[in-house]
């Protein structure tokens, strides 16, 4: 049975999802909402109340963690058993600080990923030979899951066979796993100028040599890469030809081939992170399509669907550097979860993986329109299937400064300082995923906006 909650939150001081928090907390203490009784739909509790559904959703979300409510797929949400103490449901830390360092996806109601997951690991423990999978496996995946991999990376690169595909615990191992299996220390690794911090972390590990390419707004330069292939004689380049981190940049068809052309001439391996391939639809495709026996293609889940899922796959030039690879990974890691990796191939057997992606994708484009819309006309890079943008600051802002006064202010950011591989620019960059809601993501970006339309030696009238 369903009332139709009556909530009054007018008048109350503060945010207007913590209003709808604790009147819902006070209506079951006092009785008014039974156990069990089924909560109306939030998009019409949204227009009885005249507030955004985002904030209806925030309240949602929020009374579940404070143990008021359970949701149930396809269902709705129902008022648990027995409410908690009061001092349970205050919300959380009132201080006002916005997280835009963290890259990673949105994790939005629509992609029903606490459902996905309860559901889908119950379906597993009532599966014939669960058991097995919670044993050893083999280090380069079980064939079951590597298989899945294969057709889940087949969309996008073409047929694979198995025998080339390995199934790793996050796309860090892999990079990691990938250096040791075809670079020696001193070894010369080209990268943008610009390149992820975790790839400069396994280079500087393995005590490989970084050589810095020239790069624009559409990623990496080839003829740049060119002439650094005769300058430097590097074994392998790294890139993330879709959505750059932190860039956003999308490599362009004519430089994919054309950086392929390059490597395979001066026997050059590609490492190619792909971990964001999957967002956009009409991204180009994959280097490793055209280019199949040079690169060393990684795809991870945690940018795509969620960091909980720690699963990467690989596509490898061959047999031979798949049992070379898993080798690496044995030394490194063992072996992916096989629970998480058995959870993942369900869910792209079954469609729910590409159902996650698709939600993920369209909360990007939404969180996007609101960082366009708040930041308007300051110099910024983004993609609208993307979960981050590149922000150049405007002069006289420089980064180390930008970077203290928006620690001030609860903003964390990333300054270029943590990609460049050389000088690095006056920029920043802004993750939109880690912010719980819309509301959230507008109040830290106005904040932003506002710190940055104002001198430096004006900031404390701002604060």
């Amino acid at each position: 049975m369903m009332e139709f909650w009556n909530p009054t939150i007018a008048g109350d001081a503060g945010p207007k999802y913590l209003a709808i928090v604790k009147a819902l907390a006070d209506d079951i203490r006092a009785g008014r909402l039974s156990p069990g009784v089924r909560l109306p739909p939030q998009r019409a509790l949204a227009k009885h109340l005249n507030v955004d559904l985002t904030t209806v959703t925030r309240a949602f979300n929020e009374a579940r963690r404070s143990g008021l409510i359970d949701a149930a797929a396809g269902r709705g949400s129902f008022v648990r058993a027995a409410a908690p103490p009061a001092a349970r449901v205050l919300g959380p830390d009132p201080s006002g600080s916005v997280d835009f360092s963290m890259n990673m996806p949105p994790q939005p109601v629509a992609a029903r990923l606490a459902e996905r997951m309860e559901g889908g690991l119950a379906q597993l423990s009532g599966s014939p030979g669960f058991l097995d999978r919670m044993q050893y496996q083999d280090s380069a995946g079980n064939m079951a899951d590597r298989a899945a991999a294969a057709h889940w990376l087949s969309k996008r690169l073409g047929p694979l066979p198995v025998q080339r595909v390995l199934v790793a615990g996050g796309a860090q191992v892999v990079l990691a796993a990938v250096l040791a299996a075809i670079l020696k220390p001193g070894d010369a690794l080209c990268v943008p100028g610009l390149t992820y911090p975790g790839l400069r972390m396994a280079a500087e590990r393995r005590g490989v040599h970084l050589v810095p390419v020239a790069y624009d707004k559409d990623g990496l330069d080839p003829e740049a890469f060119l002439e650094k292939c005769k300058s430097e004689r590097p074994r392998a380049l790294y890139l993330v030809p879709t959505l750059d981190n932190p860039t956003t940049a999308t490599l362009p068809k004519v430089r994919r081939e054309r950086v392929a052309e390059v490597a395979r001439s001066h026997g050059v391996a590609i490492i190619e992170d792909d971990a964001y391939g999957a967002l956009p639809p009409d991204a180009p495709a994959p280097i490793a399509a055209g280019a199949a026996d040079i690169t060393w293609h990684i795809a991870t889940l945690s940018k795509c669907a969620s960091p909980g899922l720690r699963i990467a796959y690989v596509a490898v030039p061959g047999t031979n550097e798949a049992v070379r690879l898993a080798a690496e990974l044995r030394a490194i890691n063992m072996m992916a979860s096989p629970l998480t990796a058995a959870l993942a191939s369900q869910w792209i057997a079954e469609g729910e993986l590409d159902a996650v992606i698709a939600a993920i994708r369209q909360e990007n484009g939404l969180r996007q329109a609101v960082a366009r819309e708040v930041l308007g006309d300051l110099d910024v890079q983004a993609h609208p299937c993307g979960h981050h943008l590149w922000l150049r600051l405007p002069k006289p802002w420089r980064r180390g400064e930008f970077g203290a006064h928006a620690r001030q202010l609860g903003l964390s950011v990333i300054l270029s300082d943590a990609f460049a591989v050389g000088p690095a620019p006056e920029a920043i960059r802004v993750s939109l995923g880690a912010a719980p809601d819309a509301e959230t993501l507008r109040y830290g970006l106005s904040l932003l906006a506002t710190l940055l339309s104002h001198p430096p030696g004006a900031i404390s009238t701002v604060v």
